[in-house]
């Protein structure tokens, strides 16, 4: 900006000092004069004669009082206070004065509060400097003239270098006894051969000090009272240099109170999570977080749970657990890089339209391209060179860490990236993929997904800024292939018990080998182990043929040859990997080795199963005393995902990877089952494979994907199918039941419908039917992203399997269907009923694990 050629009139405007005017040649309009004082009262002295000059003017002047100080204008009838609350953080406070000068328009004036005022709201000084750079260009573009002051030696030299960079006009202002030197440091586009020398009020006059002799007494007399100061760091450094000394002393007064101020800049908001880590994150806990942090202010809330849930467990079981539990090498990019990034990248304007109610969506896009061809502010380039010497070339993985993410009520399961990297190469190559890495998740955030989730639990007004959580992968080299032993999610409370006998309250866990993402994502074509603790041997499976089909097959790894996170089928990796712990975790299947033989094939076939890891290892009861313990830490059912690291005997240590509460549905009161049920009544009833606890729904709508017709259909109309679906749900907002072939959601049309969440998340009910058309067959995603989304929405889920014996489901006893008016076979296979006579009813039962739906009179 002000290497431009300014667009503004030439006109002068005054300062209410004569003298000043005289110095300065006047101000500007567009001019944003910033005051660096060490006594708030000489912001003021020369703040009221500007007001009154202003008035005298006719112009519209506001004053923004945001600071705890004593008011710097009272009572002017010519001046409207506007009171602004900086404690709700960065955005929101930058977002309301942003839409302030919006509302007031060209040429209004402006008085703010002291800048360094915002340090106590906010604690990190460099917001203070990114909150100046947002502001001032849009002052000065609607040809206003604003004023500020802040105080110098409250802040670092990089943020009182940009906010001198960012302005037009800079003062100094210094006392000496009674003696005020005014000293302009910045004056864009005016000079003259003494401006920029300190100047001496006297009588209204200010006279520039011409004698060098003086002004070097006058500088020794500054600097000498400027020794007892303390050294020029901001409030952030400051903060955690009292927390050091506070522990080195053993002050313990001092370590409660500063662990309380580091928990409310660093942790979290949440009174709930601030709660637990008051408990379990103790001063010394919060120096280390600070040790690995990038940037700073808050680490978000992925790295927040992984934190306190490893605490939890070794403090509250430390005789298990400082053996069992491996150390973690994770490091965080505060919340504050991400907006340091936006205002580096000059993209404050396309937030403030996309934050705005026609712009949600619409303008995400746009924004989404922006932050992808963004780059980041150089002294976070060299925090960032640092973080990749210190993971050398072990492979790590850039994880979402937003502010709101995994706190109660609100996990955000799978709303934002992750990025694994091989992180191979030179350092340029490596700290370029990082980079890469990071613009993709804070990209993100403006996911359509991700919005229309917050949008539907009203979030999407509330400040949501990105963190980061950079973990080191667990894991082995296998030559060319990296990868863990094994992963899994572990939930503490079974809301999916198939079987009458299982405790929900013992948990479950799905379990994979190699990377985690197949534990947490729904498995296109594959499937997971899913156990529940209690009865960890008991699969729904009809035998052991059928145990073997419905195994994990295909493995998610990194390639270091490839470059990148891939999907290997398990025949094909061994191999190039024999030392993978297979006696640990698979079986063999004898009939299938026995077939390979006899056509040349070597070596025997494995079922990863996870039998020989649940019989011959302690991993049941150390994972269940692992949910246990968090449970009781969170004082709510958790949902955890975890790494296995197996020795020679096949013994697990466990890498806590992630810890939020658990959302659950919860139980809705005792449910009576019509017994017995006339049979012409009954739509459908099942043994298990249902989600919700006990149930009791009144359905008036049916939409069902007519399995018969959608396997014939081809790639392109099954996504019209998913489509017509998604359109038919938005359409009313009555209980809906949403019935369909196979899974729901998935990204494979062959397997199911696909369909995204945020298109059918109004729906009371979900049933996916395995059907004989096609292999479509459920997938019962415990512990999955899909299963949390179910979850939070509060959607019951029903897996219906009409060849088994448990089952029975009659689609044909559903009233006649109307079509959608369109033509073709996409069309053709969503049906809709309506409910006229009497009303549908889903009835499950916790306790008995029974699920029916059946019309009433």
């Amino acid at each position: 900006m002000n290497g431009e050629e300014p667009r503004q009139s030439e006109d002068r405007v005054s300062t209410g000092l004569a003298g000043l005017d005289e110095v300065l040649d006047y101000l500007r309009i567009g001019d944003n004069v910033v005051w660096r004082v060490s006594h708030l009262d000489d912001y003021r002295r020369f703040v009221l004669p500007f007001v009154d000059a202003a008035a005298d003017a006719g112009r519209q002047i506001l004053y923004l009082r945001f600071g705890d100080h004593p008011p710097i204008i009272e009572n002017h009838p010519a001046v409207r206070t506007i009171e602004i609350d900086a404690l709700g953080g960065f955005e929101s406070f930058t977002s309301r004065v942003w839409h302030l000068i919006e509302q007031h328009g060209r040429g209004a004036f402006y008085v703010c509060d002291s800048l360094s005022e915002l340090l106590n709201a906010w604690a990190t000084d460099a917001m203070v400097g990114n909150f100046f750079r947002v502001v001032c260009p849009f002052l000065f573009e609607l040809d206003t003239v604003a004023w500020f002051a802040l105080h110098p030696e409250r802040h670092s030299r990089m943020t009182l270098d940009r906010i001198r960079q960012t302005t037009q006009v800079m003062l100094d202002v210094r006392r000496h006894g009674d003696n005020v030197q005014v000293q302009p440091i910045k004056a864009w586009r005016r000079q003259s051969p003494t401006m920029f020398l300190p100047h001496r009020e006297h009588n209204g006059q200010f006279c520039p000090i011409t004698d060098s002799s003086d002004a070097t007494r006058l500088q020794a007399s500054l600097e000498q009272e400027g020794l007892h100061r303390q050294p020029l760091l901001d409030y952030w450094d400051r903060l955690f240099q009292d927390a050091s000394r506070a522990l080195s002393e053993n002050d313990p007064a001092a370590i409660a109170n500063l662990q309380e101020q580091v928990l409310q800049v660093l942790v979290s908001r949440d009174p709930q999570i601030l709660e637990l880590a008051r408990r379990y994150l103790s001063l010394e806990d919060l120096l280390a977080i600070r040790g690995r942090l990038v940037g700073s202010g808050y680490i978000g809330g992925k790295a927040t749970g992984m934190l306190i849930a490893r605490n939890i467990l070794l403090k509250d079981d430390p005789q298990q657990w400082q053996e069992m539990l491996e150390p973690h090498d994770s490091s965080y990019l505060g919340t504050d890089a991400y907006y340091a990034f936006l205002v580096h990248n000059g993209l404050w304007p396309a937030i403030m339209r996309q934050r705005s109610a026609t712009g949600y969506l619409a303008e995400a896009p746009a924004l989404q391209n922006g932050i992808l061809e963004g780059r980041f502010p150089d002294e976070i380039r060299a925090d960032l060179e640092r973080l990749l010497d210190h993971y050398g070339q072990y492979p790590i993985l850039v994880r979402s860490s937003s502010l709101q993410e995994d706190g109660f009520g609100n996990a955000f399961a799978g709303k934002y990236d992750s990025v694994f990297l091989v992180n191979q190469g030179s350092p340029e190559q490596r700290l370029a993929a990082l980079e890469d890495a990071i613009r993709q998740v804070y990209a993100s955030s403006m996911s359509k997904d991700a919005l229309v989730y917050r949008k539907q639990r009203g979030l999407d007004q509330r400040e949501e800024p990105m963190a980061l959580l950079i973990q080191r992968v667990n894991g082995r080299f296998h030559n060319r292939y990296y990868l863990p032993d094994a992963a899994g999610v572990g939930v503490s409370r079974n809301t999916f018990a198939w079987d009458s006998n299982m405790d929900p309250k013992a948990g479950m866990v799905r379990l994979v080998m190699g990377l985690g993402t197949r534990a947490v994502d729904r498995i296109e074509g594959d499937h997971a182990c899913v156990m529940a603790l209690d009865h960890p041997t008991r699969q729904p499976f009809r035998n052991q043929d059928e145990s073997f089909r419905f195994s994990q097959h295909l493995v998610d790894l990194l390639d270091l040859e490839t470059g990148g996170l891939e999907t290997r089928p398990l025949s094909q990796m061994l191999p190039s990997a024999p030392n993978l712990p297979m006696n640990h975790l698979a079986e063999i299947d004898r009939d299938a080795t026995a077939r390979a033989e006899q056509i040349g094939l070597d070596g025997p076939v494995w079922r990863l199963t996870f039998r020989p890891l649940v019989q011959g290892s302690r991993f049941i009861n150390r994972l269940s005393s692992l949910l246990a313990t968090l449970e009781a830490g969170y004082r709510h059912p958790v949902d955890v995902e975890f790494t296995l690291h197996l020795n020679a005997e096949g013994e697990p240590s466990f890498n806590l990877v992630q810890c939020r509460p658990l959302a659950t549905i919860g139980e809705t009161g005792p449910v009576q089952i019509p017994d017995p049920l006339p049979e012409p009544r009954l739509l459908f009833r099942t043994r298990g494979h249902f989600m919700g606890g006990n149930i009791n729904l009144a359905i008036t709508r049916v939409i069902r994907v007519n399995a018969a017709i959608y396997a014939g259909l081809n790639t392109n109309e099954r996504y019209e199918v998913a489509r017509l679906v998604g359109e038919t749900v938005r359409a009313s907002a009555e209980p809906t039941m949403l019935v369909g072939p196979g899974r729901w959601g998935t990204s494979s049309p062959e397997l199911g419908v696909p369909v995204r969440f945020s298109d059918i998340a109004g729906v009371a009910a979900l049933v996916e039917v395995s059907e004989n058309a096609g292999d479509m067959v459920p997938d019962l995603s415990y512990g999955s992203h899909f299963f949390q989304d179910l979850v939070e929405t509060g959607i019951a889920y029903a897996a219906l399997f009409p060849d088994t014996a448990h089952c029975q489901y009659h689609p044909d006893r559903l009233p006649p269907c109307q079509l959608s008016g369109m033509a073709g076979q996409a069309a053709e296979a969503v049906e809709v009923h309506h409910i006229t006579r009497g009303q549908l009813q889903l009835t499950g039962d916790v306790v008995s694990q029974q699920l029916v739906c059946y019309f009433t009179d």
